[in-house]
This record gives structure tokens, sequence and C-alpha cells, in this order.
């Protein structure tokens, strides 16, 4: 007996009215703050203050930083991820190794932007080896700010790598190995092209996060226009200043990040854009 598709409309598959109308209202608080800055915003005068010198230069930085910290993040956090997926055999490590991962997303930003300071500042004991060495320490500076999005924003990319390396199907690994291929060539070759798409997500998930990384960055790197201010310390900044110039930059971040979204929706990241023909049918007896 072969099951198909059922007939007529999918009514079954529909959630309750009071399910519906929350729903719906979940989405217009999360819509509420974009329709108001695009309401808001100083259309005519947009393209004048986006490309305001200052605003420029927050925005370069903003994406130099955010790039370099997510392709930081992609070499130390896939292997990071394999370790959490099944290189660590003992369960009380694995947790509290997982756990440290965990803390950054949990943390306030200030927080993280503290403990920085606390390694890393001059007197502290990394800072003052690297003042002592090279008479130079991160804080203030640009290697900072891609410091503090790094410890931010990898947990993201390192939680989405281990959940696709979990569900992968590791039949193709094993024949990798019958066929003579070490551990190296197996994970390079085999095991991280299935991943691809769960690094894309978790790639995207690191950038979004640095983009919009403030409160460790402000800490650790403080807010020196041209050098450490990045896109939302100028825009808080913008805020005490003109309103104006703040909602064009918010708006020109909102733009940067969907085009981000949508420049990666069918190259990188299939999978978290599905589509109705998705739906799996009931197999047949």
């Amino acid at each position: 007996m072969r099951w198909g598709r059922a007939a007529g409309p999918r009514s079954n598959q529909r959630p309750a009215p009071a399910v519906t109308v929350v729903g719906i209202a979940g989405l217009a608080i999360l819509l509420t703050p974009l329709i108001a800055l695009m309401a808001t915003a100083p259309w005519g005068q947009m393209w004048g203050l986006l490309t305001a010198p200052s605003a420029l230069s927050a925005l370069r930085l903003s994406l130099a930083s955010a790039v370099i910290a997510t392709l930081i993040a992609m070499v130390l956090g896939v292997p990071l991820a394999a370790l959490l997926a099944g290189g660590i055999s003992s369960d009380r490590v694995r947790t509290a190794v997982r756990l440290a991962v965990l803390v950054p997303m949990v943390l306030p930003p200030v927080v993280v932007g503290a403990g920085l300071l606390a390694a890393f500042g001059r007197r502290a004991p990394i800072g003052s080896l690297l003042d002592s060495w090279f008479g130079w320490t991160p804080t203030y500076t640009f290697a900072g700010v891609v410091l503090a999005q790094l410890v931010v924003a990898m947990p993201f990319l390192v939680i989405s790598v281990e959940s696709a390396l979990r569900s992968r199907d590791t039949d193709t690994e094993e024949v990798a190995y019958t066929l003579g291929a070490g551990r190296w060539a197996t994970f390079w070759h085999v095991t991280l092209p299935m991943v691809r798409t769960g690094i894309g997500a978790g790639a995207l998930l690191c950038f979004a996060r640095c983009l919009g990384e403030f409160g460790a960055t402000v800490t650790f790197a403080g807010n020196v226009e041209g050098v450490t201010q990045t896109l939302p310390l100028a825009i808080y900044l913008a805020l005490i200043r003109d309103d104006r110039a703040a909602v064009a930059m918010s708006v020109g971040l909102v733009l940067v990040s969907v085009t981000v979204l949508v420049g990666l929706r069918r190259s990188w990241l299939p999978g978290l854009w599905p589509h109705s023909s998705d739906e799996r049918t009931p197999p047949s007896d």
C-alpha cells in the first residue's frame, strides 16, 4: 500500500486560531523596531548621512573586524566543535568544555569585556607580558575589537557546527578509512564537505553577532573614532549628538544585515530557508 498526500486543504496542519493570533503578536513585536526605524528615517538626507566620514569609517571598521573575527572563529571553532562532537571520550570533560563554550553566550557582553581587560590589560597577566616583550597590548586597538567580537561570537559557530557534526552520516567516513585515508585527510575531504551547511550557518550567525557587538567592544577596546569605533558604537554616540545620523546608520546596519542574509540564501545556507516542496511523503509499504 502506498501512502499518498492527503487530498484537500491542509487544514489539519494549521495551528489553532489562538496560536495563530499569539504568533502574529510575536511577529509584530519583532517587526516594530524595524518599522519604526524605516518610518522615522530621514530618507531625503540618507545618502549624505551614510557617506559622512565618521559613518563610512565606522562601517569599514565594522565589516573588516567582523570578517577577520569570523575567519578566526572558523579556524578555531570548527576543530573545537569536532572535539565536542566526538573527540572527547569523558562525559564530564565534554560537559565542562561545552559549558565553557556556552558561557560567553549568556554573559552580559560588558562582563566579557571586563574579563578581557583582566587578562590583556597592561597590568594584567597576559597583557603585562605582551607589554614587556613587544611594548603593545590589544586594549584600545583594532586587534582588541577583533578579540572582543571573537570571544562573544565564536560560540554561535561552535554550537552550529557541533550540531551538524552530530547529525552527519558517518558511513562515508568509514569507507574512506577502509580505503586507507588517514584521519586528517578524511576530516578535510569527507567530513567538512558533509557539514558545510552547518559551517555556513555558524559563520553567518558569528558574522552577524560580530556586526552587532557593542558591550565587550566598548569595554575592552574603547570608542576611538577610526580605530575602534564600530558602527554600533557610532550609533550610540550619534544618539547623543544627532538623532538623524543615528537613525540613518541604524537603517544602514539593517540593510547590511539583510543583504548578507539574502546573498547567502541560495549559495551557502539553503537549510535556513526551507520551502514547502521539502515536505516529506510517508513511505510506501
